[in-house]
């Protein structure tokens, strides 16, 4: 059986591994003072353009997204997301047992827009008993979305000016950012990012590590006690190179890029051949996810042979399911993928 059902049911990528074994006998300081942590966070800074940012290495995305979230806040603040965001729908309530209630705003395409968060933050500033709200303190989105979609630059830009007119800071969940940086239809680079938002994190468990998330600072503006934070929610390695050697490998010539470049490349390979097998799509992903709607009978007959997600109801008759590359997908992959869909058409 083949497995389009994540990114992350691989283990690392050859390189990442090879790195971890080449060091695997020498000895190093602990909690991530270790020296692949530290060029690995110099090799970052150098990518995004930003040499005064501070780095840190977590163990995943749900911790990341907590630690953030719950260090940038007030006991009293809630977190704005839109409604098919990440930490709203797929995170079991992490953020909420932390004590901070997510406010989700309509979304369309998995996006939410400067004028919905600009009429959000009217209402509630209009509201005489505002006083009595939990009070917004931060903006998240994830790039790409829970639908592999991916905000332009103009669209990024405005959500992060709304946010500083209501000094919002802007977090950008970055779980899976190499495949949205690397899509074909993307205007944004990791340096722009990196100007337009007070927080972000590079994915490395779902891009080719086997754990791990990069939160950067870009402009020096860690939160007081961040690497304390970071114990307190559990996202902090005693062992911190396995991080730090990762993504020392990711950052090294290029790997992580094209790392990503691939799986978007599989995507689109993949897509013609859904196209070909005569299946409709429910949303038009320029990433590595590819969602299709799919009859309940031939859905039946082709997990038999093949894992993906069944994302959601589309209605009575039929399921959209998600389809996901990685840099493990190989064209043998989708060439058997084509065969058996050709073959319980």
């Amino acid at each position: 059986m083949i497995s389009f059902e994540c990114d992350y049911n691989n283990g690392a990528h050859p390189k990442v591994i090879q790195h971890l074994l080449e060091t695997n006998d020498m000895q190093s300081l602990t909690y991530g003072f270790d020296e692949w942590s530290d060029r690995a966070k110099e090799s970052i800074r150098k990518a995004c353009e930003t040499p005064q940012a501070d780095i840190f290495f977590l163990t995943g995305g749900t911790q990341a997204n907590t630690t953030i979230i719950d260090s940038m806040l007030m006991t009293c603040e809630a977190v704005i997301s839109a409604e098919s965001g990440h930490i709203n729908v797929h995170e079991a309530g992490a953020v909420e047992a932390f004590g901070h209630r997510i406010i989700p705003l309509h979304a369309e395409n998995g996006k939410i827009t400067a004028k919905t968060l600009d009429n959000y933050m009217q209402w509630f500033i209009n509201d005489e008993s505002r006083e009595h709200l939990a009070q917004p303190g931060l903006v998240y989105l994830t790039f790409p979305t829970e639908y592999g979609t991916i905000y332009s630059s103009d669209e990024m830009e405005e959500i992060y000016n709304t946010c500083q007119q209501y000094s919002l800071p802007l977090f950008i969940d970055g779980a899976r950012l190499g495949y949205g940086l690397m899509s074909r239809k993307s205007d944004i680079t990791l340096p722009w990012l990196a100007r337009h938002c007070d927080v972000f994190y590079i994915g490395g468990t779902k891009v080719g590590a086997l754990c791990g998330e990069a939160v950067v600072f870009p402009h020096h503006n860690a939160p007081k006690h961040f690497f304390s934070n970071i114990k307190r929610h559990g996202a902090l390695l005693a062992k911190g190179r396995l991080t730090g050697i990762q993504f020392d490998a990711l950052f090294t010539d290029n790997l992580y890029f094209d790392i990503a470049s691939h799986a978007i490349e599989m995507a689109e390979k993949m897509k013609r051949i859904l196209q070909e097998a005569g299946l409709q799509f429910y949303i038009d992903s320029p990433t590595n996810q590819q969602f299709v709607i799919i009859p309940n009978e031939r859905m039946h007959r082709l997990e038999q042979h093949v894992q993906f997600t069944h994302w959601e109801p589309f209605n009575e008759q039929s399921m959209v399911c998600r389809f996901v590359t990685s840099w493990a997908t190989t064209d043998e992959d989708l060439m058997t993928l084509k065969r058996i869909l050709e073959e319980i058409r």
